[in-house]
Parts: C-alpha cells; sequence; structure tokens
C-alpha cells in the first residue's frame, strides 16, 4: 500500500469517503481519496468544528491546504500500533489543514453515514451533556461524543464494553424484537394456532440484527456478533444446540482482526461462556426447572455471577497484554450496569425514538437520561475507588503465548484433561507477573523521555501533552499523572537539556537528555555526553558525543523506532523495529540498521 514517506504541506483536491464527527474532540474526522496521485490513495484529516464546511458528507469534494505526514509508528515497544491499523484501513497518510477548508462540491446526507449522522445530531439534541454522548455510543456505534473523563471512569470500571456495540448490543436488540413480536403476534388466536411464531420472532429479530449492524457501520465487531447470532437464530430454527464451540469458528470475518485486542477480546467472552456452560456443574446448577420465583431468581443470580466471573477472568490477561491495565471490580460493576443498560437504557431509548415520531418522546427521553447519569455515576464512583486497576509492563511474548495456549485447552476439552491447561496458563501467568519494569522509555521521535523513579514515569518536558503522558504512564505501568524531570531531585534541569543520575543495584547511570529546539554549544553537548552513560536527543548529536554506553539520537532512533531500556546488572534494550519485524507497516529503517551505537566500558545492549 503507497504511504507518505515524508511530512509535507500541500494543497490538494479530494473526494470525502467517510465523516466522523469526533464531538467531545471538537474535530470531524474526514477519510478522503485526493485526486493527485502523487498522495496516498487514502488520506484522514482532522478538521476543526470551526472550520469544517457545512455540507461536508460522503461524496463531497474538498479543497483544503494541509500538513500531511505518514501514520504514526508504534511509539514503544508493546505500545498501540496505530500504523498497522491504517495499514489495513488503507490510509496512507494523517494530517491537520493549515486555514479555511473550502467546499467545491457537496456530498449527499443520503447515505448510511449521514443517516447515522443525523441520528447521533437528533439523540443529542434530546439528551444535551454528558447522557447524549452515551445514548449516541448506543445507539449508533459512535463513541467519539462520549466525554473523555467519562469513557475514562468506565474503562477504570470495567465497563467500556457497554459502549462498544458487539454481540451484548445485537443480543438485546435481537432478544427485544424477539420477545415483542411473539407477545404481540400470540394476541391472535388464529396466528398463534396456524403458524411457528417462534420461528416468525426469529426472522424478525434476525432482520433487526441485521438492520442494527448496519445502522451502527458494520464494525468488525458488530459484524462477528451479527453473524454468530444469524447461526444461533438457525440452529433454533432446525432444532440444532446452536451454542457450541464450532461458532467460533465461523466469527472471523476479516483475518487481520485476529491480533486484534477487539477480536481476541470478543472471541475469548463467548469461548468462555460457552466452556463454562457445557459443564456438568453449569448444567446441574444453571438449567431452568420447575420451582418457586425465590429459588428462580436465586438461580438466574447465580448464573449471571457465575458467567461474569469466567469472563471477567478470562479477558483478564488479554487486558494486561493489549492495554498494560485491567479493572479489578469490573464483575461487580457489571452485576448492576449490565443488566441496567440491555434492560432499561436500550429499551428507553428505543422506545424514546420511536415515541419522538409523535413527538412525544420526552418523558422516555427524561427517564433514559436519569438511567445513564445511574450508569455514570457507577462507573464514577468503582473506576475511582482504591485498587480499581492494576497494571503491568509490556509482558513477553511467550507468557502471553502460553496464557492463551493453556486457555484455549481449558475451553476445547470436557473432561478432566482439559486441566491440564492449567499448566501452561500458570506458568503464562506467573512469567507476566514477573515483567521487569522498564527504567527509561524514550518515543521513536527522541522528543520524550522517562526516568521510572520509585514505580512512577518522571518525563523530560514539562509542557507534554496528555496523549503522551498517559501513554508513558501506561507502559511504565503507573496509574496516574507522571512527574516532570525537571521537579526531581536526582536531576539538573536547564531550558534546553536534562542531566539525571539514575540508581539501579547499586549502580549510577548518568542520563543527558535535550528537552528544547535551540541549538547547544557544540563543546558542551560534546562534554555532557562524555560524562554520560546514555545521551538522548530528537536530534542528529555531533560525531564526537561519545557516552559510555548508549546514544539515541535522531540517526539512531531511526534505525530502532522507539526504545525500552532496562538497567541494572544485565542491562538491556528492547526496540520497536525489532518487535515489529518485517511487517509491511513497519517504518522501513535506515541502511546499515542494528543495534544502537553503544560502547565503552559496559556491554553493548540486545536490540
Amino acid at each position: 500500500m503507497p504511504r507518505l514517506q515524508r511530512s509535507q504541506v500541500i494543497t490538494f483536491d479530494s473526494r470525502v469517503e467517510k465523516v466522523e464527527p469526533l464531538v467531545a474532540r471538537g474535530v470531524v474526522r474526514v477519510t478522503l481519496v485526493p485526486a493527485d496521485r502523487s498522495l496516498p490513495r487514502r488520506v484522514r484529516v482532522s478538521i476543526p468544528d470551526e472550520d469544517a464546511p457545512a455540507g461536508v458528507a460522503n461524496g463531497a469534494t474538498l479543497r483544503m491546504r494541509a500538513r500531511l505526514v505518514p501514520p504514526p509508528p508504534m511509539p514503544l515497544p508493546g505500545a498501540y500500533d496505530f500504523a498497522r491499523d491504517a495499514w489495513f484501513k488503507g490510509i496512507g497518510a494523517v494530517g491537520k489543514p493549515l486555514g479555511a477548508v473550502q467546499l467545491l462540491a457537496p456530498g449527499t446526507s443520503s447515505s448510511l453515514d449521514g443517516i447515522r449522522n443525523r441520528l447521533g445530531d437528533h439523540i443529542r439534541a434530546q439528551l444535551p451533556g454528558r447522557a447524549g454522548g452515551v445514548a449516541t455510543a448506543l445507539a449508533t456505534g459512535d463513541q467519539h461524543a462520549v466525554d473523555k473523563n467519562d469513557a475514562d471512569a468506565m474503562r477504570r470500571a470495567g465497563l467500556i464494553y457497554l459502549l462498544v456495540v458487539s454481540g451484548l448490543h445485537v443480543a438485546a436488540v435481537i432478544g427485544a424484537t424477539m420477545f415483542l413480536t411473539l407477545r404481540l403476534l400470540a394476541l391472535s388466536e388464529r396466528l398463534a394456532l396456524r403458524f411457528n411464531l417462534v420461528l416468525v420472532a426469529a426472522g424478525a429479530g434476525a432482520l433487526a440484527g441485521i438492520g442494527y449492524t448496519v445502522l451502527t457501520g458494520m464494525q468488525v465487531p458488530t459484524m462477528r456478533s451479527c453473524i454468530a447470532a444469524l447461526l444461533l437464530l438457525g440452529g433454533m430454527a432446525l432444532g440444532r444446540d446452536a451454542i457450541s464451540l464450532r461458532l467460533l469458528a465461523l466469527v472471523v470475518v476479516r483475518p487481520e482482526s485476529l491480533v486484534g485486542p477487539s477480536f481476541q477480546l470478543s472471541f475469548a467472552a463467548v469461548a468462555a461462556i460457552i466452556a463454562l456452560h457445557s459443564t456438568k456443574f453449569a448444567r446441574r446448577w444453571f438449567t431452568r426447572r420447575d420451582e418457586g420465583p425465590f429459588a428462580r431468581i436465586g438461580r438466574s443470580v447465580l448464573t449471571m455471577f457465575a458467567t461474569g466471573l469466567a469472563v471477567e477472568l478470562t479477558l483478564f490477561p488479554l487486558s494486561l497484554y493489549h492495554f498494560h491495565r485491567a479493572g479489578l471490580y469490573g464483575m461487580g460493576a457489571s452485576l448492576i450496569a449490565l443488566p441496567l443498560t440491555t434492560l432499561v437504557i436500550m429499551p428507553l431509548e428505543a422506545a424514546a425514538l420511536f415515541l419522538d415520531i409523535a413527538g412525544l418522546g420526552a418523558p422516555a427521553w427524561w427517564l433514559c437520561g436519569r438511567a445513564i447519569g445511574l450508569l455514570l455515576w457507577i462507573s464514577t464512583k468503582v473506576g475511582t475507588a482504591s485498587g480499581a486497576v492494576t497494571m503491568l509492563p509490556s509482558m513477553p511474548q511467550w507468557a502471553f503465548a502460553a496464557m492463551v495456549a493453556g486457555g484455549i485447552w481449558l475451553c476445547l476439552w470436557q473432561s478432566r484433561v482439559r486441566l491440564l491447561g492449567l499448566l501452561p496458563f500458570v506458568i503464562g501467568a506467573v512469567g507476566a507477573a514477573l515483567t521487569p519494569t522498564p527504567d527509561l522509555l524514550v518515543t521513536g521521535d527522541g522528543m520524550h523521555l522517562a526516568v521510572v523513579s520509585g514505580g512512577r514515569p518522571v518525563i523530560l518536558r514539562d509542557r507534554t501533552g496528555d496523549f503522551v503522558q498517559q501513554l508513558l504512564a501506561e507502559s511504565a505501568a503507573y496509574d496516574g499523572d507522571p512527574a516532570f524531570l525537571s521537579d526531581a531531585a536526582f536531576a539538573d534541569c536547564s531550558t534546553d537539556s536534562c542531566i539525571a543520575d539514575v540508581r539501579r543495584d547499586g549502580r549510577s547511570w548518568r542520563v543527558f537528555a535535550t528537552r528544547s529546539s535551540y541549538r547547544l554549544p557544540w563543546q558542551d553537548v560534546v562534554d555532557a555526553c562524555e560524562q554520560s552513560d546514555i545521551a538522548v536527543s530528537d536530534r542528529r548529536l555531533p560525531a564526537g558525543c561519545t557516552p559510555k554506553w548508549l546514544k539515541l539520537d535522531a540517526p539512531a532512533l531511526r534505525r530502532t523506532g522507539g526504545v525500552a531500556i532496562y538497567l541494572g546488572r544485565k542491562p538491556r534494550v528492547e526496540t520497536v523495529t525489532v518487535q515489529l519485524g518485517q511487517h509491511p507497516w513497519a517504518v522501513a529503517p535506515a541502511s546499515g540498521m542494528g543495534a544502537p551505537r553503544c560502547g565503552g566500558d559496559r556491554p553493548c545492549p540486545n536490540s
């Protein structure tokens, strides 16, 4: 896939392929097909709301002057790989406009994207504020309207899955449609005697599920869930047991999604549910039977609790691997938030939208807003509770693979032989738990450095943005805001550079790093390098700069990408370039690529 090789400022015309209003961020993100053949076939640009011309829709023609850059690579080892996603979406450049954006030809608002955007605008008009963002996500799958603080609270509480339109939402829509269809048709004695109303209700549910999937943008998780639900309905129609592990073999919609967190989380959750309900314990205790109302309610609560526990335990290592964090109280919060969302919020929102046809939806919207407010209150209370989140640095690949292999073994077998899967799972879990925290983190552009002191990252630049601060904190397995190197007692910083003395295992390491774009005196840089073990800069340092162990300037970082450094008795370096290997979306290293420049009286790091 052609992609931009270096940043450039260019004026170009393009056709709008996709419009994504990022309401919470105040921008409109558009995917463009440039007319200029020298540009990549797709470009994604974020336009501030005040600069977005009216009428921007699919098919519109825009003219803009923009600064375009290649899709950002993985910034640190184990971090999220934006370039990989851009590669599979065919996006070869991203950027922002410089100045006004001209609308040369309007687009059409009759497409599904236009319908989805109008529906989101309508929901936020009825429910202004934070509740409107959550309601928009549930109805259209657009999470960009959700307030950042609310999304972070739900993520910490282990409830962020409620905002991702997937199996939960598809099942709720299909189930509600089947229930209403069956109840309404059963009012007619003639229909009930002549037709199999269960099959009719299943057909109506299938149509509702397909429509909801199309409305929410046919995202990969939603498509997988819809396919799985249609197979379940087909199994019901044929009188077969549709809930089996064979179902999982048919939910791979796009092969590249196999290594993504979305697929792995949904796949693991479904596998855990199927494996749990196929056990003798589940069949003995979860099966419905003739009993009193209290026993029936107690059995339902037990089923929900056991299912939630199985899913939480299954998703815990996956969350730590992909996001470096996992909520510890998610199961308890889900016992309230899950039925609140599926049995109260979504039906109220559907009823409000239906009643809006006659202008009578205000009471339903009021109740829906109060229910969403309760959901956000639960998320905030749980997410801010002490010990709500556990953090972990980038775990070794072998540990993650061992846990996955053990989990798959536990799900595949139904006899006692399944317990053998605990062995590789425990080995992988121990390996993950023993994962060391990196002592230094350096992003691939060399602008941002973090020294991990007492478990807390201490960052180089005082004006580092929130995104980079969060990135460095997650990579250091720290739940909170980083500190600044200029305030640290072990560092001496000026406006243009910092020198920090880091002690590990009884050994002192001196780190020299530049922190501004101003040119420093050559002799001062050479002297600082000579007295340091590690030198870091976002520019090319002079050839006379020879630190004792490691030199990470612009040419070196172009070869390595982001770097995680582990100090101590056996110092080592992990690099993004080695982690990505030869994948086509990986940025090609400069010629002569190898380890970072190192030497002196210390061993060369493993890169």
